[in-house]
C-alpha cells in the first residue's frame, strides 16, 4: 500500500507528495480542534451546551446566547487559535533552518523585539491609542530580526551564528523590557505585565480581522517553501550542492517567521513556549518532513493556546488569568527536558 500520493497544480508549476499518515493525523487534529472550539466557546460564567453553540453559530439560538458567543467568546477563541497556529509554524520553520530543536521565536529573540517595542509604547506613550500597539510589536520584531541577521552575516548567515546572536539579543531585550516597565506608573505597569505574560482577554472582531490576513498570506507561503526547509536540514554545503539558494531561502523564511511571530505577539502578547512545544509534538506525530509537519504544527499550536485559555478562564473563576501563564508552566519544564536530552547526545 502506498504511503503517499502526488498532488499537482500544473498552472502554478507546484507539485508535492501528500503522506497518508500526515493527512490522517491532520484530519484527526481538525476534528479535535473543532471539539475544543465548541467546548471553549460554550464554557464560562454562562455555560452553553455544544448543541446550543452550534445553533447560535447558525443564527438559530436564543438572543442571550448569541450575545455571549458572538460578542464575547468567539473572537477570543479565534484569536487564541490563530495566535497559537502562527507561533507554532514560526517555531517549526526556525527549528528547521537553524537545525536546533531548542529554537523558537521567543528563545531566539524575535518575540523579545516585539515585546520591548510594545511595552515601550504602553509605558512611555500611554496617551497613544492602543491600536498602535500591534504596529509597534511588528516593527520591533522586524527590526530586531534585521539586527540579528546583519550581525550573523559573514559571507552568508550560518545557523550557529544566527541562534547564538539571537539568544544573546533576546536576553538583552528581556532586560530592556524590565527597564522600560520600571519607568512607568503603576496602572500602566500592570497592563504591561499582563501583556508580557500573554493574554487574549478583551479580543474582539477587529483583532480577528486584523490577524487573519497575516495567517492567510504567510502560512500558505510557508508551505510553498517547505521543500527548501527540508533541504536546508541537510546542512548548508549539501543544500548548496543540491542547487538550493540557501541564503536567499533562509532570508525569506526568516521574514515569514517575523511576520507570523510578530503578528501573533501583536494581538496575543508574549505567549511563551508555544513555538517550541507544538513543532516537537507534531514531529512525534508525523515525522520531520515539513510538508506534513507545518499543518500539524499549526493545528497543535492552536489547540494548545485554546485549551490553555479555556483553563485560564474557567479553572479559577471569577479570575481570568493570562493564557501565557499556563503555556509557560508547561513549556519551561519541556525546555529543560530538551536541554538535558541535547546534552546527553
Amino acid at each position: 500500500m502506498k504511503k503517499s500520493f502526488p498532488f499537482r497544480l500544473e498552472k502554478w508549476n507546484i507539485s508535492f507528495l501528500i503522506d497518508k499518515r500526515s493527512a490522517a493525523i491532520t484530519g484527526i487534529l481538525l476534528v479535535l480542534t473543532f471539539l475544543v472550539f465548541l467546548l471553549s466557546t460554550g464554557l464560562g460564567t454562562k455555560s452553553i451546551s455544544p448543541a446550543g453553540v452550534l445553533k447560535s453559530l447558525f443564527g438559530l439560538g436564543s438572543q442571550a446566547d448569541a450575545v455571549v458567543i458572538h460578542q464575547l467568546r468567539l473572537p477570543r477563541v479565534l484569536v487564541g487559535m490563530l495566535v497559537g497556529a502562527s507561533l507554532a509554524v514560526a517555531g517549526a520553520i526556525l527549528q528547521g533552518i537553524i537545525r536546533n530543536p531548542l529554537a523558537s521565536p521567543d528563545i531566539i529573540g524575535i518575540t523579545g523585539g516585539a515585546t520591548v517595542s510594545a511595552v515601550a509604547m504602553l509605558t512611555l506613550y500611554p496617551a497613544v491609542s492602543i491600536h498602535w500597539i500591534p504596529a509597534a510589536a511588528l516593527a520591533g520584531a522586524a527590526l530586531l530580526t534585521l539586527v540579528i541577521y546583519l550581525l550573523a552575516w559573514k559571507q552568508g548567515v550560518s545557523s550557529t551564528r544566527l541562534v547564538l546572536i539571537g539568544v544573546g539579543l533576546g536576553a538583552s531585550m528581556q532586560a530592556l523590557t524590565t527597564l522600560v516597565i520600571t519607568t512607568g506608573n503603576q496602572f500602566v505597569t500592570t497592563k504591561a505585565l499582563v501583556w508580557i505574560t500573554g493574554s487574549v482577554y478583551g479580543s474582539n472582531w477587529k483583532h480577528v480581522l486584523a490577524l487573519l490576513p497575516w495567517i492567510l498570506l504567510f502560512i500558505p507561503l510557508a508551505f510553498v517553501f517547505a521543500r527548501a526547509v527540508n533541504i536546508q536540514q541537510l546542512g548548508d554545503d549539501l543544500a548548496t550542492g543540491a542547487g538550493n539558494p540557501v541564503q536567499k531561502h533562509r532570508f525569506i523564511l526568516l521574514l515569514i517567521c517575523v511576520a507570523l511571530a510578530g503578528s501573533a505577539v501583536a494581538f496575543g502578547g508574549a505567549i511563551g513556549f508555544v513555538g517550541l512545544i507544538a513543532p516537537h509534538i507534531a514531529r512525534k506525530l508525523v515525522g520531520p518532513s515539513f510538508g506534513g509537519l507545518l499543518p500539524v504544527s499549526a493545528l497543535t499550536g492552536g489547540l494548545i493556546v485554546m485549551a490553555a485559555d479555556l483553563f485560564a478562564r474557567t479553572a479559577f473563576s471569577p479570575l481570568d488569568l493570562p493564557v501565557g501563564l499556563f503555556t509557560s508552566l508547561i513549556g519551561a519544564p519541556f525546555f529543560i527536558y530538551l536541554l538535558l536530552k541535547s546534552r546527553n547526545k
